[in-house]
């Protein structure tokens, strides 16, 4: 199956962790708090590393470990992201695959528009897909494309990638110019298509302005806390908590930004998500993993792909600090097929209640996509 750079890595998954994980995550779910659920990761990648790259039909072996994952829904992405030659072609050419991978797989994959399709997926126990931009380098100035991409089944709007573009300052642009006049017209747009607005990947300046100027519930689907590790993809507590005071949501990823090091621990994922949670609310925090449901392969050839993908981004000038060579975009506690469910069990352990766990897992995600989707 054709993939994007995010895909590519987030789904390859390796037999030796996936086989035996997948068999106890099978015999885990003959019930409880989990498995009832509804479980969203609001940014990852939608994959099958067992098909050919031409095949739009998800295998057999791939969609068994995306159900064992117990995930409702993924929010994918559909690119490009950063300022490319042709942005609306690149936009037109995987919003197409995309659609191409949706027909071919109707009794498993469900197109997220409203929060009602969300619980269809659940109840008739397909996996949800919640289609998003990282960036607003497609739409530029001409706005009226935002309608079009609605219609295209795109659900949520990120303005900004880590460098600049006509809407603002990503968390890259060392000049930190914050939201332009175009950005606040975006964000009107986005929000008068009932729109998702998200802020991941912005500068400092252009989160705190884009998080006043909103006017319905945003979200910055996959960051970590600054006050944790200060990484410019990180954000601040200031920001963390104007989004909350919007009615919106934080999702803490599973990234190497998670600590200066770039090799996050699960305790260090953990931190992150209660800080969040003690900055924002319980009724403001969830997750975004910015991986996949499945696990990633570090073997050799895995390696090799891993590193030549990290070359491109670091040649395109997209890459963040911390990313390079042999450096894995996850959490290497967390490397499993089980994730989730283990996250979910490691809080436990630490006091959250199931009513609290409910809300970090896909409650407070379900709760602002009904608002902003209008229903």
């Amino acid at each position: 199956m054709q993939v994007d750079r995010r895909t590519m890595m987030a789904g390859a998954v390796a037999t030796i962790v996936a086989a035996p994980v997948l068999a106890k995550a099978r015999m885990a779910s003959s019930g409880g708090w989990y498995d009832r659920a509804i479980v969203i990761d609001a940014l990852g990648g939608l994959g099958d590393p067992y098909g050919p790259d031409d095949a739009i039909r998800l295998s057999d072996r791939a969609w068994a470990e995306m159900a064992a994952s117990g995930v409702t829904v993924l929010r994918d992405t559909v690119m490009p992201v950063g300022n490319v030659p042709d942005p609306w072609a690149a936009y037109q050419k995987d919003m197409g695959i995309k659609q191409q991978v949706l027909a071919a797989n109707p009794d498993r994959l469900i197109l997220v528009r409203t929060a009602a399709d969300i619980l269809k997926a659940k109840r008739e126990k397909k996996f949800g897909v919640v289609i998003g931009t990282q960036d607003t380098s497609m739409i530029g100035g001409d706005l009226d494309r935002l309608a079009q991409m609605k219609k295209d089944g795109v659900m949520t709007v990120q303005l900004t990638y880590n460098n600049g573009n006509l809407a603002g300052d990503g968390s890259l642009e060392p000049r930190n110019g914050g939201l332009t006049k175009l950005g606040k017209a975006t964000i009107d747009r986005i929000e008068k298509e009932r729109l998702l607005l998200d802020l991941s990947h912005g500068g400092a300046r252009t989160m705190a302005e884009a998080a006043a100027y909103a006017k319905r519930p945003l979200v910055i689907s996959h960051t970590g806390a600054r006050a944790l590790a200060d990484h410019p993809r990180n954000t601040s507590d200031e920001t963390i908590k104007a989004v909350a005071d919007k009615g919106g949501v934080v999702g803490v990823y599973f990234m190497p930004f998670l600590t200066l090091d770039s090799h996050p621990k699960g305790s260090d994922l953990v931190a992150h998500i209660e800080h969040v949670a003690n900055v924002a609310g319980e009724d403001h925090v969830g997750l975004g993993s910015d991986n996949g449901v499945l696990p990633q392969d570090t073997g050799p050839e895995a390696t090799r792909k891993l590193n030549e993908w990290a070359k491109q981004r670091m040649d395109a000038g997209i890459a963040a600090p911390g990313e390079g060579l042999n450096v894995w975009p996850m959490v290497a506690d967390y490397n499993s097929v089980d994730r989730y469910r283990r996250l979910a069990s490691d809080l436990q352990k630490r006091g959250w209640t199931e009513a609290r766990l409910d809300k970090l897992f896909g409650g407070n995600f379900l709760r602002v996509y009904r608002d902003a989707w209008n229903g």
